[in-house]
């Protein structure tokens, strides 16, 4: 009975200790919080992009100034574009902040944030073309656009009744060289995109006409998950716009 009883009491012991090594274990997991993946696609400037061994851009200095200000950890992960949605829905990543257009198609996957930024699309062309002067002047005529973007899908959307050939790349700058080059006659491409690449390098290209559409952009999660996230980046963003933030942010890339 003696032994009994001993074995017992060790056996309760172990249990307290096991119980208490769970919760500091817990408690220790929640001091040091959730680290959030966040999908970017660094080959999209001013947005996105690496310069030496640093990641730079509108969405990366703005992803991290929403962290900071509402006190949350995060860790970004670079991947094409057409597969950040895919790894969303693969629970590889917890945010996307990539130059996002809000699209009733994607919001049937992700919940989007408030807007954060105007686009819309442009068409562009090799700067010694003189035929091409607007969307209209199309027709016939091969248009490269990146996978999975708005300009992507406007392109395929239209393609009939702008009697055009679409040819699809994986990132900006083969699309941008397909057009100089002459192998493609067009490009469609997110309008503040293709402005900050024309000027910041000469691409030998121009924009033409008038922009296609009035995109915005927002920052978002997995639909129906991560509502308490969503929230403090809506939060944030509100923050950042307030005192001053996000203006400097813009301003950093874009200019006035």
């Amino acid at each position: 009975m003696k032994k009994l009883g001993l074995l017992s009491l060790l056996l309760i012991l172990s249990i307290f200790i096991a119980a208490c090594g769970s919760k500091d274990t817990a408690d220790e997991k929640e001091k040091g919080g959730k680290v959030y993946k966040v999908g970017v696609d660094t080959t999209y400037p001013p947005f996105e992009f690496k310069e030496g061994n640093d990641y730079k851009g509108i969405d990366i200095e703005l992803i991290n100034a929403i962290a900071k200000n509402q006190d949350f950890k995060i860790e970004l992960s670079p991947m094409d574009f057409g597969g950040i949605i895919p790894a969303m829905q693969a629970n590889q990543l917890d945010v996307a902040i990539a130059g996002m257009s809000i699209t009733d198609e994607r919001k049937k996957v992700v919940d989007f944030s408030t807007p954060y930024f105007d686009a819309g699309l442009t068409v562009v062309v090799k700067k010694d073309n003189t035929s091409i002067k607007s969307v209209e002047n199309l027709k016939g005529k091969k248009v490269a656009v990146k996978k999975g973007t708005t300009g992507a899908k406007y392109a395929q959307d239209n393609a009939g009744k702008l009697g055009i050939t679409v040819v699809q790349f994986n990132d900006s700058p083969a699309m941008f060289q397909e057009v100089s080059n002459g192998n493609a006659d067009a490009l469609i491409e997110d309008y503040p995109v293709i402005s900050y690449a024309i000027a910041q390098k000469d691409l030998g290209l121009k924009i033409v006409g008038e922009r296609l559409n009035g995109d915005q952009y927002g920052i978002a999660v997995l639909k129906g998950q991560n509502a308490d996230l969503l929230k403090k980046i809506n939060n944030g963003l509100a923050e950042l716009k307030k005192d001053g933030t996000y203006d400097k942010i813009i301003k950093t890339y874009l200019g006035e």
